[in-house]
């Protein structure tokens, strides 16, 4: 099935990748290095809104813009030194965030829904942990209880509140036809 690229898709996606940089300024810093953002909840708005596709596309645009060195990332930080620093792994992670709760908002099953953008969260923070432990010398286990057991809690109910506002953001633009039409999927047995 053959998709056509519209002048509406490229505006709402680059909207988007604005909104998720917008939102990453609003960070409280951590002695960790890895400080408590809106990130989350904006790359998972950003997925169930878009869908799977345009919202990765999305993340993806605003992770080429701070890699460039666009301060975008949180504290208006930006390059490949993020990227490739202790906090570079949850960036990359959020491909993956964005990815599932994509797919997760076309589900028809609200619940499997949810738990799609579950297991983005869990590759984010399985990536971020993985990178900041390596970078670190820290074990697995000790990065783990640093710099992403703590951020579960507000993570979860940033994804949750995320998925429940994203739905009704995406019906709406669906209806005005500012989004591609897609058919809910259902899940697999």
């Amino acid at each position: 099935m053959e998709r056509k690229l519209t002048t509406k898709t490229i505006v709402i996606t680059g909207m988007f990748a604005a909104v998720i940089a917008v939102l990453a300024q609003i960070a409280i810093p951590m002695p960790s290095g890895v400080p408590i953002t809106l990130q989350t909840f904006a790359i998972a708005l950003t997925g169930a809104v878009l869908g799977a596709r345009l919202g990765t596309a999305a993340t993806g645009i605003y992770i080429l813009l701070g890699a460039v060195g666009v301060p975008v990332f949180s504290n208006f930080t930006g390059g490949l030194a993020i990227i490739a620093g202790k906090t570079g792994g949850f960036i990359w992670g959020f491909l993956f965030l964005a990815l599932l709760c994509g797919a997760g908002a076309t589900l028809k099953n609200k619940p499997l829904g949810v738990a799609a953008g579950l297991i983005g969260l869990i590759a984010c923070h399985l990536l971020g942990t993985l990178q900041f432990s390596f970078l670190t010398g820290m074990n697995f286990p000790e990065s783990a209880l640093l710099v992403s057991v703590p951020y579960l809690p507000k993570d979860i109910l940033s994804l949750i509140l995320a998925y429940a506002l994203g739905l009704q953001i995406r019906k709406q633009l669906l209806r005005a036809a500012i989004l591609p039409p897609q058919a809910p999927k259902k899940a697999p047995l």
